[in-house]
């Protein structure tokens, strides 16, 4: 066995979503800042994505996770996640995931009954707290990046679903919030296809009719999601994002979660102080509070803390041979869906 590239890797999974988090064998892309390794991976040389997410080592469900040397003094580890589409700045799901691999693998220092990592992401720093017992991880706090809404109740108009509301939201990446109701669906395993379906070429109509961009990281651009919504009868979001070629994630997705709570907050739905609960498709749980609400420049950003849980699964490496004719993986239709073969 002769291996041209060799990464370890341990396996972990956020209330269901899987995080597999390079600890080894990469240092990171070049640039300056997170925001600029981000931009390097999505604009310039992505084959690290394209090796861990594609097939044959790769598959749709499930992130990457880089953990590239941080480029604040006070983080502990850069942060960057890798996607079948694209590079990302953000996702509590992964920094949830993240973080438990550092404390429990040791990389990290674990202190009982809390211990604080700090994340340098592409959306700032976020702050994970960690409840800690007996050498374990047992709760993840995530401070989320300031969230805001960019614009509510926005139309589009579809040729397969009439027209349909929604709201345009930051939570680390940007959202388009979908009351589920809309289409006569609801948010159950069941529907998970038809769901993802809908979400991702929905996505891709909301990005070509209109442009969103961070106001202070113009690196983050255009709607990384469709997340659907309903309310649930003990006052939980139910909440189903949709992902690139044609999935749901299994968590109830942090950064969705964040977006959220902040167009709640921008309909009086939630003061400063309050908590709800955000339930995934497989019911999931993480609980979201809005800490704060502060105005910038204008701009009313929500400060909001996710938290929830993750399990470590496995431990592995991950080889590229010289000799291998899909250095830069592939994907098929059986798998993939029509729209993504290559």
């Amino acid at each position: 066995m002769r291996w041209s590239k060799v990464l370890h890797l341990v396996d972990a999974h956020c209330e269901g979503e899987a995080g597999r988090v390079v600890v080894g064998g990469f240092l990171g892309p070049p640039g300056e800042t997170i925001a600029a390794k981000l931009a390097h991976l999505n604009a310039g040389d992505d084959a690290i994505r394209r090796l861990l997410c594609s097939e044959p080592r790769g598959a749709p469900a499930g992130s990457g996770i880089l953990l590239p040397p941080s480029t604040r003094p006070e983080a502990d580890t850069g942060f960057i996640v890798l996607q079948p589409d694209q590079s990302h700045a953000m996702s509590g799901s992964n920094a949830i995931c993240a973080t438990t691999v550092l404390l429990e693998t040791g990389m990290v220092t674990m202190r009982e009954p809390e211990t604080k990592v700090v994340l340098d992401t592409a959306a700032g720093l976020v702050e994970a707290v960690a409840t800690c017992a007996d050498g374990v991880c047992e709760r993840v706090s995530l401070d989320m990046p300031p969230a805001y809404v960019d614009a509510l109740d926005v139309e589009i108009e579809t040729k397969e679903w009439g027209p349909l509301r929604y709201d345009l939201c930051f939570g680390g990446v940007f959202y388009a919030l979908v009351d589920v109701n809309q289409l006569g669906l609801r948010i159950e395993p069941g529907a998970a296809r038809q769901l993802a379906t809908i979400g991702v070429a929905l996505r891709e109509q909301i990005n070509a009719a209109r442009h969103v961009r961070h106001p202070r990281i113009p690196e983050i651009s255009g709607v990384a999601y469709v997340m659907f919504l309903d309310r649930e009868p003990d006052g939980a979001l139910r909440t189903c994002t949709c992902m690139w070629p044609g999935r749901v994630d299994r968590s109830p997705c942090g950064t969705g979660t964040t977006a959220a709570v902040a167009a709640l907050q921008a309909r009086g739905q939630i003061k400063a102080g309050e908590r709800v609960t955000s339930r995934s498709i497989i019911n999931g749980e993480f609980e979201a509070r809005l800490k704060a609400v502060n105005q910038v420049d204008g701009v009313v950003f929500s400060s909001v803390s996710v938290s929830g849980r993750a399990w470590i699964y496995g431990a592995r490496q991950v080889g590229l041979d010289p000799r291998d004719p899909f250095p830069r993986g592939f994907t098929l239709s059986d798998v993939w869906g029509e729209t993504s073969a290559e």
